[in-house]
């Protein structure tokens, strides 16, 4: 696969398929759980689609299938405008202020790629690794949020191989989260199979509005003066990724494992899965007995917060918990005593604990720099096997698979999705700097155990 190039066909700018309303041109202004983001990169998810059997191939035509899907796009947009926009920055001297919003009119709009790649399916998923060439299946493999002043907020790339299609979004992660981007992904595959698009009815509109705390102000101005104060590159080294995949029979084994070895039922199945690999990563890492590690997690407040948001909130309301404890203590206690440790860190993460966090930095405002967050005694997981990847077909039946792109990963980066099968299954994306680690968790007795390794 190394030998197989993406080659791009055409690319255009999409809009929304009506005028926005004069509501809906005013300016987009970012919460404290979005503006600390300008260094994230932005966050790459797609589905991989088999194209349909010869014998309805001759009905397919992929010229009118990307037609569609633009036309949909267009319609959906209606819904998910700020999409469609781009960042500013506004400055003043006097009295001093800096202030990052999202413009959702003067832009080009969402930018579409159309790409051919002269591989098949089996090419992609039958290989131990994620193959390289994945990573050509997304658009925007440098950017950082700040980047959307230039670049377009959300970009989507429909690759088609010898046998299917891949359709790869690259948004934004301080206008969208994990939920949010699924949301409007599901949004679009609902206008794209309806057949009256130009209606653009959907069954999940976004909720726009923005949440402020209580009395502070919706418009916060940044302790800067120019970008170059914040800004912060990061270099990540060369690694490899692998999928692994836990069915509901292995999820609700640990779940049950974990729960009775720590006398409680409070342990979910996704804390149980995630302490597994906490404790399978830490062991084939070797580290001494008295360093600490970590397991960060990203969450969303939506329901955290009182009164809560809606599912259906559009943003990026998310924070970042772990649980710790040294390399001794975790490998000591079992898979009960990891997993509820992940547990207090969710449950104690409250209202009252969102709030004063977003008090302290709206006191104290501060831009994330990832440089200065690397630390080889952690593991990092995002996405969730809760989102609704597999109900998104965009017209071609259920995906065969969910991929992401490079960015935001290495060495301890895990990424959660749901099995396809459903019942609560899980595929687990792994990845490591060295191929030598990759093999030492597939020989690591507690985690073959947890799962059969399929090749």
């Amino acid at each position: 696969m190394s030998s197989k190039s993406v080659k791009r066909i055409s690319e255009c700018f999409i809009k929304s398929l009506h005028d926005l309303s004069p509501e809906a041109k005013q300016p987009f202004h970012f919460t404290p759980f979005e503006l600390p983001c300008l260094n994230i990169s932005y966050s790459q998810k797609g589905l991989l689609f088999a194209k349909p059997p010869p014998s309805e191939s001759q009905d397919f035509s992929i010229t009118a299938y990307l037609d569609d899907l633009r036309r949909s796009l267009s319609a959906t947009l209606d819904h998910f405008y700020p999409l469609a926009g781009r960042l500013v920055t506004k400055k003043e001297e006097n009295p001093a202020s800096y202030v990052i919003y999202l413009d959702p009119e003067n832009s080009p709009g969402v930018k579409f790629i159309y790409a051919t790649v002269d591989a098949t399916i089996s090419d992609i998923l039958q290989p131990a690794d994620v193959p390289v060439v994945v990573r050509s299946f997304f658009d925007l493999n440098n950017a950082i949020s700040h980047d959307g002043h230039t670049l377009p907020l959300l970009s989507i790339q429909v690759t088609e191989l010898v046998d299917g299609i891949f359709i790869g979004g690259s948004i934004n992660h301080m206008v969208a989260d994990g939920t949010s981007f699924w949301h409007f992904m599901g949004a679009w595959s609902e206008i794209f199979k309806s057949k009256e698009q130009s209606r653009c009815s959907i069954s999940r509109p976004p909720v726009l509005k923005r949440w402020i705390l209580d009395g502070s102000d919706p418009i916060i101005n940044l302790p800067y003066t120019h970008h170059d104060q914040f800004i912060d590159r990061l270099e990540v080294p060369p690694f490899i990724e692998r999928f692994f995949h836990f069915s509901s029979a292995s999820v609700s084994k640990l779940k049950a494992k974990a729960n009775s070895e720590y006398n409680t039922t409070k342990i979910s199945s996704l804390q149980a899965v995630i302490a597994l690999l906490w404790r399978s990563v830490t062991r084939i890492r070797r580290l001494p007995d008295d360093s600490q590690t970590s397991c960060r997690l990203m969450i969303s407040n939506r329901r955290r917060l009182n009164p809560p948001l809606s599912d259906d909130y559009f943003g990026n309301p998310i924070s970042m918990v772990r649980g710790t404890a040294t390399v001794g203590e975790l490998m000591a206690n079992g898979l009960g005593w990891a997993a509820f440790r992940l547990h207090e860190a969710v449950i104690n993460y409250t209202d009252t604990s969102v709030k004063e966090s977003v008090k302290s930095w709206i006191e104290n405002p501060f831009i994330i720099k990832l440089s200065k967050m690397i630390d080889r005694n952690f593991i990092h997981v995002g996405s969730s096997p809760r989102f609704d990847m597999y109900g998104c077909e965009f017209g071609l039946g259920k995906a065969v698979a969910a991929r992401s792109g490079w960015l935001n990963k290495g060495d301890g980066k895990i990424t959660m999705y749901p099995g396809r099968e459903g019942g609560g299954s899980m595929d687990v994306e792994i990845c490591f700097a060295s191929s030598q680690t990759m093999m030492d968790l597939e020989c690591d007795e507690e985690f073959i155990d947890a799962l059969k390794i399929e090749r």
